[in-house]
């Protein structure tokens, strides 16, 4: 009965204090669930394909001799599918013609004969529904825990819009689907250039002007090997609020948001004594902003009080900008100052506040909608003692030690120029 009695006190008392302590911080998740990598190569087939300007041959052929060489190379656990866009209608009916794309390859292990002859049978048809395949290839890699890829073959730039390929990227950053696209562009023209470069820089991935076989096939194999190494698992997507009292509590991780332009966005972390807090911040430029723009990451109290800031600025030149601070209470910090006075030691967490702002400006015409992305990195590790340094007192004992220390340096001083006054005179 009385050990009956501890375990229900013990048990009362556990449930009390979980009571007390509030709502648990918000974690990343810490072990990566093993998801094979999953990769979609999206074909344009519209009719400007059937142009035979790299090394004497159609740009078609050039693709589909890339697309047989990536399939004999794939990795044995990557998982791929193939999507093409405007290749099956012939027809001159707009409204029709942009609806054309269809997945040919399943995303999933692939049957490597079935996946060359899908892509040998390609011939160029129509119009180039760019938005449309990027929408619906994500809905091809479907949602996980780790980063879906998307590369983009492509000629010519979205003669369908809406929806905008680049404002579809965008959409599909902002729902935190964790997808990255890549983007190859067969053609030197400077429209598709900078669409295909908005599409990248809006989900984190690259762009690149493929001028020959060689390129566009070594290329490819790149990227799809690349989707095995950065097959990790995503940051926790989080939102930020507008006022530390109602921000999210986190626990060390990776999260990732979203920031309108010159937007303050709070966050909270629980710092307990003897810890120091370590965070960083990216924000990167997924859209044209004027020239001259930064970012600042500030830590501060509950009561608005600065503890500590980091910042990063740009003029025009940086994809990405980041900044990064550390904090932990000093001897100096007044809450320090009372624990030490105290008899009983203060377990209580400080709660401080991670303020991520920004000076970016849209240029005319660019979508505010939606933020920026953010990537916010948080640790919270033991604090680094200080180094100890020769301890020369305080008050009145300083004082004193400072005077004779005074009079000491006087009296050689004095005997040193009468020595040096006596001498001269002989010689």
């Amino acid at each position: 009965m009385i050990n009956f009695r501890r375990s229900t006190a013990v048990l009362l008392g556990l449930l009390a204090t979980t009571a007390l302590a509030g709502p648990a911080p918000a974690q990343a998740d810490d072990e990566p669930v093993p998801e094979p990598p999953r990769v979609e190569l999206v074909l344009d087939v519209s009719g400007s394909m059937r142009a035979a300007d790299i090394d004497g041959r159609s740009r078609i052929s050039v693709a589909q001799q890339a697309f047989n060489e990536v399939v004999d190379a794939l990795p044995a656990e990557t998982q791929l599918g193939i999507r093409v866009l405007g290749a099956t209608y012939r027809g001159k009916d707009k409204k029709v013609g942009c609806q054309d794309t269809q997945q040919i390859v399943p995303v999933g292990p692939v049957d490597r004969s079935a996946a060359k002859a899908a892509v040998a049978t390609l011939r160029p048809t129509g119009f180039t529904p760019v938005g449309l395949a990027l929408r619906s290839a994500a809905e091809d890699l479907g949602r996980g825990a780790t980063t879906r890829r998307i590369v983009l073959i492509t000629d010519g730039e979205d003669t369908c819009a809406p929806p905008d390929p680049c404002e579809v990227a965008r959409e599909l950053a902002a729902q935190g689907t964790s997808l990255v696209v890549d983007t190859l562009g067969l053609a030197p023209d400077e429209k598709v250039r900078k669409q295909l470069l908005c599409i990248a820089s809006a989900t984190g991935g690259t762009y690149t002007a493929a001028q020959s076989a060689e390129e566009l096939t070594g290329r490819i194999k790149q990227l799809v090997e690349r989707a095995g190494d950065t097959n990790t698992r995503a940051p926790t997507v989080v939102g930020g609020t507008n006022v530390c009292d109602s921000a999210p509590l986190l626990a060390p991780g990776v999260y990732a948001d979203r920031e309108a332009f010159s937007e303050h966005r709070y966050y909270r972390v629980p710092v307990r004594p003897g810890q120091e807090l370590r965070a960083s911040v990216s924000m990167a430029l997924d859209r044209g902003v004027n020239r001259d723009y930064g970012v600042l990451l500030r830590a501060t109290a509950a009561d608005g009080r600065e503890l500590v800031r980091g910042a990063d600025a740009g003029s025009g030149r940086a994809d990405v900008l980041s900044a990064g601070l550390r904090w932990s209470a000093s001897a100096d910090d007044e809450d320090a100052a009372k624990a030490e006075e105290s008899s009983a030691p203060v377990v209580e967490p400080t709660t401080v506040c991670l303020v991520v702002s920004n000076s970016f400006a849209p240029r005319p015409g660019t979508a505010a909608t939606p933020g920026m992305p953010v990537e916010l990195t948080i640790d919270v590790v033991a604090a680094a003692p200080a180094p100890d340094g020769p301890d020369l007192g305080r008050g009145w004992v300083l004082l004193a030690l400072l005077t004779v220390a005074g009079l000491l340096t006087g009296l050689i001083a004095g005997l040193l120029t009468r020595w040096w006054v006596a001498t001269w005179r002989e010689n």
